[in-house]
């Protein structure tokens, strides 16, 4: 039997997916740890993991599921790695890293990538990067310059956190053109490095690594990490992206017109288009998607909320305490469509990108003591999710997308059939929810860069649609009302 290995590094957890070559089915799948991955934030606005805290949670995850599939060490035939996008790695000559990762909810370089907007020039940027350099890697790299100059002289190399988990699998320090737009460092309109703003940063090019196709043997599993993983040594690793660009890819997301969703720790919608298109304050970003050739381009436009599940784990662990998740949304469908005016804004997990990266703080809006219970703060949460979710998708629509129908993994907030239920009538499109994951994308992915997979067809085998969620008229007017007036109070 042969398998393909999935691993999806998120912020709370890591992931990993063995999946079948012959029928395309997930036979073992586990996360690490059980509990969430501990972010840093050792000033407002902060936040920093340390990159070995993912390779070894990336160990208790696979040794997780080979309790789950008693796999030989030559049964893997390949490795995709899909992980937390805008993520910026810095590491020594040796491959250590020099300081925490600085990941993709901190806000620190706000101020530095909205100077360089405007120093570079708004059209300039957006013509050639789709986005402003707002607060992603490449301005998180200036910040650590301009902060610990003395630390920045001894970097070798700067990674996004997939590349750093294909580094310790392989020795070899790699990176995409698609993980390299994601950090705005790469040239859309020239298909090239983005030199302007690397200079205009005083960033040495040499910091950046060797680039490997999105599909194709990049590198292969060396000795000593074989011997880590239980692993026979040189299995190819054949497919590496940012978690959203690969969600999108998990659910057979490729093509222009088509939209992908997830509710993790963060919110996304993701549509795929085949020009280069941008929102001019940058509310929402475009890059490079995974399957962008010269002959056949395509982007994706990425609407990110950080304030998702985040959200939903805090008020579980500090609000709803003993209540399991299923409980918690028993309790907000009792609740109205609504929440009788209760109101919550979910923008407490850094500066959001679709306020223009502002930072306000999430907050409930309307409360009356003796009209509202924990019934109503349930539901308003998960509506206030939606409506920030939808308040984004706007933002797309108005860039020419059109969003009728939407496929998301039946996991994480699309669990709730509330959630589900007020994404649909709020949005006004069908939701579909299938069957796959982050990590079991990345192990298709694998098949179809090792070539095992000769078509995308084949690829996809065994992905199914697991539940349809309609919009109906009635609920369609009330979520309506409900949006109208949460717009109206932001």
């Amino acid at each position: 039997m042969k398998y393909l290995l999935g691993i999806d590094v998120g912020s709370s957890s890591v992931k990993c997916s063995l999946v079948q070559v012959e029928d395309g089915a997930c036979v073992g799948t586990a996360h690490a740890p059980s509990s969430e991955m501990q972010i840093s934030s050792p000033e407002k606005g902060f936040a920093e993991q340390d990159p070995n805290m993912w390779w070894e949670e990336f160990k208790h995850a696979l040794n997780k599921v080979k309790q789950q599939v008693a796999f030989q060490k030559d049964e893997i035939a390949a490795i995709g790695i899909s992980y937390q996008m805008h993520g910026l790695v810095v590491v020594d000559k040796n491959g250590e890293p020099l300081r925490p990762s600085i990941i993709w909810c901190d806000s620190r370089a706000v101020e530095i990538g909205n100077a360089a907007f405007h120093q570079l020039g708004e059209s300039f940027c957006l013509s050639h990067y789709m986005n402003s350099p707002g607060n992603l890697t490449a301005s998180k790299l200036k910040w650590v310059k301009e902060n610990q100059p003395e630390l920045y002289k001894r970097f070798y190399k700067i990674m996004l956190p997939g590349d750093y988990i294909a580094y310790k699998l392989s020795g070899e320090m790699k990176t995409t053109i698609s993980g390299l737009s994601e950090g705005i460092m790469w040239d859309a309109k020239e298909n090239r490095l983005a030199t302007d703003l690397l200079d205009h940063y005083g960033i040495d090019k040499e910091l950046i690594c060797d680039i490997t196709p999105q599909f194709g043997i990049q590198s292969v599993l060396h000795a000593l990490a074989a011997e880590e993983l239980g692993i026979k040594a040189g299995v190819p690793i054949t497919y590496r992206a940012g978690d959203q660009p690969n969600n999108a890819f998990s659910l057979n997301v490729l093509e222009p017109g088509e939209i992908a969703a997830t509710a993790g720790t963060s919110g996304v919608v993701y549509g795929v288009i085949d020009q280069p298109a941008y929102d001019p304050p940058s509310r929402v970003n475009s890059f490079v998607h995974v399957n962008h050739t010269e002959l056949e381009k395509r982007f994706g436009v990425l609407l990110c909320i950080n304030g998702t599940g985040i959200l939903n784990s805090w008020m579980q662990k500090n609000v709803f305490t003993g209540l399991t998740y299923p409980e918690i949304n028993a309790l907000a469908a009792s609740a109205p469509v609504g929440a009788d005016g209760l109101m919550c804004f979910p923008f407490g997990n850094g500066a959001e990108r679709v306020l223009c990266n502002a930072d306000p703080g999430s907050t409930l809006k309307g409360l009356h003591f003796n009209r509202h219970d924990r019934s109503h703060v349930a539901r308003a949460v998960q509506e206030g999710i939606v409506n920030a979710l939808y308040y984004g998708m706007e933002i797309m629509v108005d860039m020419g997308m059109q969003i009728k129908t939407v496929r998301a993994g039946y996991a994480n907030m699309f669990l709730s059939d509330l959630f589900a239920e007020a994404f649909a009538n709020t949005t006004g499109a069908s939701i579909e929810l299938f069957n796959t994951d982050g990590a079991q994308g990345a192990a298709r992915a694998a098949g179809l860069g090792a070539g095992i997979f000769k078509s995308k067809q084949e690829c996809f085998t065994g992905l199914k649609v697991l539940k349809t969620i309609e919009p109906s008229n009635d609920l369609r007017n009330q979520y309506s009302d409900s949006y109208a007036h949460w717009k109206s109070n932001l």
